[in-house]
């Protein structure tokens, strides 16, 4: 089975209460599985426009990295993370 990888690029407009979505996310990434291969650092921009903070996310399976984002846990992050940056996230299956 394909794992499955959230990438995640991001512009925090509200530090602070980004801190409150990190907090938020991790019941909904602990019960999914949830392995952090980047989370933020240093990037070199090589093509289009980059964003402040990029993030990739490993989960067992495609469904595994759906079900987590659609999760009520994972909801109410989201909700919290909307109001503190702008982003784009996709699902991405493994090879």
């Amino acid at each position: 089975m394909a794992k499955g990888y959230w990438i995640a690029r991001v512009d925090v407009h509200n530090p602070e209460r980004y801190k409150d979505y990190v907090a938020a996310s991790k019941v909904a990434f602990e019960k999914y599985g949830a392995h952090f291969l980047a989370r933020g650092g240093a990037i070199t921009e090589l093509e289009g426009t980059a964003r402040m903070r990029n993030v990739v996310i490993e989960f067992a399976s495609m469904q595994a990295a759906v079900d987590c984002y659609n999760s009520p846990e994972y909801q109410i992050a989201a909700k919290i993370r909307q109001e503190a940056a702008d982003a784009e996230m996709v699902v991405v299956e493994g090879i």
